[in-house]
């Protein structure tokens, strides 16, 4: 009877690229060791692009393979090195377990290692120690560059992303694509849908050399390197939008619920459950006049149809008139609060207190000079900045609030259609509330 092998390699993306250990050499080396010693071969298993830090589980082909293990179905696993199937001793134990309890063995082709002896067993304790001190090394020097390009604002890895271009080791917007990228931000804050705006994009630049995948739309509208973000670094890089309307796209898609319809509805994803939280959708609900004729009303659930529990039900068309019924008194208590907070101190007393602090450890020579001078610089800057960042974003969104709601506002909005009305107040409001008890509209909030 044959002996059954499974075959198994790992290479990681950096090997790769030094030593030119390849997946194709690998298996080539796998297979004609098992013709030339008879063995039947049950499989050919690989993680490509794995790392040696990577967790076990994280290893797909690995997994594949114990399972089969698991099963009694390989007598043997072959591998061409040691370092290729472990790389610490904690791995090997725990996999050593599992093939021994399934009376399974392994080889190194290109190596002499045999488990079937305690000398051969040492062996491989003190090589696995080595390459897991070798690969820990390793990956602290790889730390030590990122950390050194991130410190000088550089490009990390890999290709840029779509929109940027790498010049001189740092990104820069692309000409190429940025009207293309600018029009994606374009096309979502008028709809707020980022199916929408994928459809728009494919049909839009249909043909053109550059079009983005839908995968890449998505991810230009999810990553916050767009906002010029990087590993919370902000100004990492030119942005092509703000940060504010980086969260506003976090927000909508946060709450982003999709009807079992394809017509859109005026308050999708704004109102929310007052018994579970969950997002209310919208559904049609059909009704029988008088008259005889059908009327066809859009009304809100919960959309928690698994977890069944006393949930409101309200009409589109109340919704839309509760907050046009309120707007103007919601919009002057929100302005008050607003100029109320500019008023508030914040942390101005807190900084100003530490600057006197620093005067007194002065003066009694606790302090140098060098340290004085740098300590109360930093403090200026952040006073400076606290008093006058205060007031401008209170005036930007007493700015913002005066250009939605001004003028003939309500004129222009009873012109639009559902999708642009539903756009409009996913633009200003946050939040509708519900109240609990009787599951009527109690308020709503703006961003």
């Amino acid at each position: 009877m044959k002996i059954r092998c499974g075959l198994y390699d790992r290479v990681s993306t950096e090997l790769q690229a030094q030593f030119g250990l390849s997946v194709a050499a690998q298996k080539e080396d796998l297979y004609r060791y098992a013709r030339e010693h008879g063995y039947e071969v049950a499989g050919f298993f690989t993680d490509e692009g794995i790392t040696a830090r990577k967790k076990m589980q994280n290893r797909k082909g690995f997994l594949q393979l114990m399972e089969l293990v698991k099963q009694d179905k390989i007598d043997l696993i072959l591998v061409t090195k040691l370092d290729r199937w472990f790389r610490n001793v904690r791995d090997y134990h725990n996999t050593q377990a599992v093939l021994e309890a399934h009376h399974c063995n392994w080889k190194t082709i290109h190596e002499d290692y045999d488990t079937s002896t305690a000398d051969g067993q040492l062996k491989i304790n003190i090589m696995l120690a080595v390459a897991q001190n070798e690969c820990d090394r390793t990956s602290e020097r790889i730390k030590a560059v990122f950390d050194h390009k991130f410190r000088n604002g550089e490009h990390m890895t890999g290709a840029a992303p779509y929109g940027y271009v790498s010049v001189g080791k740092k990104l820069q917007k692309d000409l190429e694509t940025e009207g293309i990228v600018a029009e994606i931000f374009r096309c979502y804050f008028s709809c707020f849908s980022k199916r929408q705006t994928v459809r728009h994009i494919q049909n839009l630049y249909d043909g053109h050399p550059r079009k983005p995948t839908q995968y890449q739309v998505n991810r230009i509208l999810s990553s916050e390197q767009y906002a010029g973000i990087y590993r919370g670094c902000r100004g990492y890089f030119p942005a092509y939008i703000t940060e504010e309307q980086m969260e506003t796209i976090r927000r909508a898609s946060d709450t982003k619920a999709y009807p079992h319809t394809g017509d859109p509805y005026i308050f999708s994803g704004l109102i929310r459950c007052p018994v579970c939280g969950a997002v209310l959708t919208g559904f049609k609900k059909k009704h029988t006049k008088k008259d005889g004729s059908v009327g066809i009303y859009k009304r809100y659930k919960c959309c928690r149809k698994f977890s069944p529990h006393a949930g409101p039900c309200i009409s589109e068309t109340v919704v839309e008139r509760y907050i046009l019924d309120h707007m103007n008194v919601e919009l002057s208590r929100v302005t008050c609060l607003l100029k109320e907070h500019r008023e508030k101190p914040g942390r101005a007393p807190e900084l100003r207190a530490e600057m006197g602090r620093l005067n007194v450890l002065y003066q009694k020579g606790r302090i140098s000079e060098e340290y004085y001078d740098g300590q109360y610089s930093m403090l200026e800057r952040e006073l400076e900045k606290e008093e006058s960042g205060r007031g401008k974003k209170v005036e930007e969104r007493i700015s913002r609030l005066n250009r939605e709601f001004s003028g003939n506002w309500r004129e222009m909005y009873h012109l639009l259609d559902c999708r642009h009305k539903n756009a409009f107040w996913k633009r200003t409001v946050k939040e509708i509330t519900v109240d609990e008890e009787t599951h009527k509209l109690n308020g709503f909030s703006f961003f």
